[in-house]
């Protein structure tokens, strides 16, 4: 288990307990809000937060741009409890695939299909700033569009 990773993967875990927490103080309502013309509503971005981990470990795994084009047309989430599922069931998933890991294979290169390369560590920073870049867009959405009083903290 290396030690980086675990610590990464609890930066993960801090970012989607928040989420969830946002998440429980959101009514249903609130998914089909959008902020901006032409931007993702509330739900859309939501949908997409939930599904950061398994679409960014397929990335890393080197899925191609019309597996990732069938990775979204099929994942739909339709509420806020599926949501909080998909999100819940991604991570794990990712948390059990990171650790299990050995140091060589943390080391090994991965491209994307658009051509960027990583080692499988560096893709593990990215999925992190990946979750707290759209959880900082989630939180402003609602706080300073719809004046939702959330009273949370984000870090730790």
């Amino acid at each position: 288990m290396n030690v980086y990773c675990k610590s990464g993967i609890n930066q993960m875990k801090v970012a989607v307990k928040t989420i969830i927490e946002i998440i429980n103080k959101m009514d249903e309502k609130d998914l089909i809000k959008r902020p901006f013309p032409n931007k993702r509503s509330i739900g859309e971005l939501l949908e997409h937060i939930a599904l950061i981990c398994k679409a960014d470990l397929l990335i890393s795994e080197g899925a191609s741009q019309e597996e990732m084009n069938q990775f979204y047309s099929t994942n739909h989430l339709k509420n806020l409890n599926e949501i909080k599922e998909a999100l819940l069931t991604h991570f794990h998933n990712l948390e059990k695939v990171f650790m299990s890991f050995t140091e060589e294979e943390l080391q090994q290169v991965t491209t994307s299909y658009w051509g960027v390369s990583y080692n499988r560590f560096e893709w593990l920073l990215e999925m992190m700033a990946h979750m707290y870049h759209h959880r900082g867009q989630l939180h402003s959405m609602l706080v300073h569009c719809y004046e939702k009083d959330l009273n949370i903290p984000l870090f730790e």
